[in-house]
């Protein structure tokens, strides 16, 4: 519901004489990578929710009789109505039916997808990250230390909508709990050709659409998974649909000794424990209304990984964070060219960070929590070629920052730092917007169009429009879409910790303090590129893209507190191209290979922040000049392929390669070898201040241990970094500048499904 280029298809399954049948209904889309199969009910009738926007092939199995299979468009909000007559006196039929699904010849943008398929056989993840390792496969995307993603280049403006809820916080393992990806239908991600209904957070966004079946009775999944660093995880799904009601339950638990990235080789200190709880309950309270209610609460606990010189110090720091949101959802067709979808969401979020008293260079305290209350209501209108949209979001989150602090190693600060220091805060963040879009088919032309209005007001009192605009042309004979987007986007500022980094109580720290009010970003996305259908088999995306970016946004640290904040520059230039070669099917093989090619680059002077000390002058004197993006990482490379040996066994394996992210170290050699050890720094660039290059390859085996009809059990192993590099993903300061890649482990997991 109230989500962006989605629809819902509703069929029926009838014989000659019109009259209802029982049956199955697959509906396939490669390009969409949806394979549905669903069931009728007792009337021949079932549902298919939630469907991307685009070409679907239609076919009826398990019936008496036979139906040539249909291409079915799906291009509207409304419910489409489809009704499949069944021929039982031609009980059989040669046919050979041509799948066109592999391109969408009215997508007028990239968007990647990736389906149930690829979720369920995805690399096992260590806690906390299931999600995020699925989007960084895609090209555009990488990760920072912790599972950060950064989409082309973007600092902390990835934007999450869980079932059409948008989450426009950080949800890294160290900052928020994640949705667990066995709980996930389908991903749906854009860098470019957003929706004008998204806005606030827009390096990228990313649709996660829970599992919901819709086939009547009792059924469920049960998946157990564990490996090296002491692994283990649990999760469980439970869903009853009976009439017109669904009533779903999640629960999920996992434990590590490889929480988060550690920053040195010997991963000291990093244990973690995640948890969950979900439940959803939705009803068909009519034929044209829907309504749905649903709760999930989620928290983690984890350890802090130390250096060398603070596990000899015998530094303990702990983090944790806890979750709990509640929603509610209504839909109503108002007739077969319009609905209406109006969604809410209250949420509580918490989280902290604790020292042990022999922590050095400091002990530091927090305990940062908020509360969001969000409304969104749409409304959704077909006419002709046109698929209009139009409404509102309207977001108000309560922050409560409090901070604390007792330096333990005075050398590692100015003489002038006070020893201690305390603060608490709270105020409102409110935001509202406007939106209207329209989607339009011009025979193999599409256009989608749409404007969007932002107010902003936390520190600032800020407002913006921000039109978007993605034209495709489809030529047939080449089984190609060409396309171009425009996006102008307003980006707010990080929320953490703003409070504490923009109060005046922070001069007390230095007598030298430069405060500036972080400006939301704004920015124009300009993307050019093409997708190509080969042999119904293999498809390519390829893209080039530019995006200019005023008071770009960035994030720095309190001292050495590991505590970040939201900075900015006065612009970013970020540009590059990528493309993804993807082989559907071809005789039981499938996989892709993706390229990226990214440079970016962040001017000066500085335009809002929190600096102190030497920082100052330093903030105040360089006015020009520029400086390469912390994710400009110049080559991407990432590759799976899979094998289908037998009906049940298939295999797997893949590499990852990056050329390495540029750093900064304001030490010396003698104290990154005392921090780090020697076996990191040999891996770092001094010369260059990039990291040396990552590779990790893997490999898998998967094995169908049982099926029939109604169960399926699947075990899956899984072998990461092979070749046992060590790789280092960033190189930095202390707490929280280093991060070091796993090294060789092993993954099982045993998935069941009934």
């Amino acid at each position: 519901m109230a989500q962006a280029t989605r629809g819902e298809l509703r069929m029926t399954i009838v014989d000659a004489h019109g009259a209802a049948m029982s049956g199955t209904v697959e509906v396939r889309s490669l390009a969409s990578q949806v394979d549905l199969e669903l069931k009728t009910d007792s009337k021949g009738l079932v549902e298919a929710h939630d469907l991307p926007f685009g070409t679907y092939l239609v076919q009826v199995k398990q019936v008496q009789g036979y139906a040539l299979p249909q291409s079915v468009e799906v291009r509207t909000a409304s419910p489409q109505e489809l009704t499949i007559r069944i021929d039982t006196l031609q009980l059989t039929a040669n046919v050979t039916v041509q799948d066109t699904t592999l391109v969408d010849p009215h997508r007028a943008s990239s968007v990647a997808e990736v389906g149930a398929q690829a979720i369920a056989t995805r690399l096992t993840a260590l806690p906390g990250r299931s999600v995020q390792d699925l989007v960084n496969i895609e090209p555009g995307w990488l990760y920072e230390g912790n599972a950060v993603l950064h989409p082309r280049g973007s600092e902390y403006q990835t934007q999450f909508v869980v079932d059409g809820l948008p989450l426009t916080d950080n949800r890294s393992p160290s900052f928020g709990p994640e949705i667990e990806a066995d709980d996930a239908d389908s991903l749906r991600i854009y860098t470019a050709g957003f929706p004008a209904e998204y806005g606030r957070k827009m390096g990228g966004v990313i649709e996660v659409n829970t599992t919901r079946d819709t086939k009547p009775g009792l059924h469920g999944s049960v998946v157990l998974s564990g490996g090296s660093y002491d692994t283990g995880a649990a999760f469980g799904r439970l869903q009853a649909v009976w009439g017109r009601n669904t009533l779903t339950t999640t629960s999920s638990g996992s434990m590590t000794s490889h929480y988060l990235n550690p920053v040195v080789p010997q991963n000291y200190t990093n244990q973690g424990t995640v948890g969950d709880f979900s439940g959803r309950y939705e009803r068909e309270v009519a034929t044209e209304d829907r309504f749905a209610v649903s709760l999930r609460h989620e928290f983690s606990r984890f350890q802090i990984p130390n250096e060398l010189l603070q596990q000899e110090a015998g530094q303990r720091q702990y983090g944790d964070n806890e979750e709990t949101t509640g929603s509610a959802s209504y839909q109503h067709v108002f007739s077969a060219n319009a609905v209406a979808a109006l969604v809410g969401m209250v949420r509580d979020h918490g989280d902290g960070l604790n020292s042990k008293a022999a922590s050095t260079p400091i002990i530091a305290a927090q305990r940062n929590a908020f509360r969001e209350g969000y409304l969104k209501g749409s409304l959704s209108v077909h006419r002709a070629n046109q698929e209009w949209k139009a409404g509102f979001e309207a977001d108000t989150t309560f922050l409560h920052e409090r901070f604390s602090d007792l330096i333990t190693d005075p050398t590692q600060f100015d003489d002038d730092t006070p020893e201690t220091f305390a603060f608490a805060a709270s105020r409102p963040d409110l935001e509202q917007a406007v939106f209207v879009e329209d989607l339009i088919r011009l025979g193999n032309w599409t256009v989608s169009a749409g404007l969007r209005w932002d107010h902003y007001q936390l520190l600032l009192n800020k407002q913006a429009f921000s039109p978007r605009l993605s034209i495709g042309r489809f030529i047939p004979a080449w089984n190609m879409v060409l396309h171009a987007s425009y996006d102008r986007v307003f980006q707010t500022p990080s929320s953490e910790n703003i409070l504490l980094s923009s109060s005046s109580a922070i001069t007390s720290l230095s007598p030298e303090v430069l405060r500036l009010p972080v400006q939301p970003s704004s920015g124009n996305y300009f993307e050019g590129g093409l997708t190509k259908g080969f042999c119904q088999t293999v498809r390519l995306d390829a893209n080039v893209y530019r995006r200019d970016v005023r008071n770009y946004a960035d994030d720095d640290q309190l001292l050495n507190t590991g505590v970040s904040y939201p900075i900015s520059f006065d612009k970013a230039v970020i540009y590059g191209a990528e493309g993804k070669l993807s082989l559907v099917d071809a005789h039981g093989m499938s996989g892709f290979v993706s390229y990226s090619y990214m440079v970016g680059n962040s001017w000066l002077p500085v335009t809002g922040g929190l600096f102190l000390g030497d920082d100052v002058a330093a903030a105040t004197s360089q006015l020009n000049g520029h400086f390469p993006d912390s994710q400009d990482q110049r080559n991407t490379l990432r590759l799976r392929a899979r094998y289908q040996v037998v009906p049940r066994v298939a295999i797997a394996g893949g590499l990852l390669y990056g050329s390495g992210l540029p750093f900064e170290y304001t030490g010396t050699a003698q104290e990154a070898l005392a921090q780090y050890g020697a076996e990191v720094v040999d891996r770092v660039n001094f010369d260059r201040g990039r990291v040396r290059p990552n590779l990790s390859a893997n490999a898998s085996v998967i094995a169908a241990l049982y099926q029939n009809e109604s169960r399926e059990v699947t075990l899956q192993v899984d072998g990461e970094n092979l070749n046992n590099r060590l790789n280092v993903i960033d190189f930095g300061g202390l707490f929280s500048g280093n991060a070091i890649g796993p090294a060789r482990s092993v993954g099982l997991r045993l998935s069941t499904r009934f």
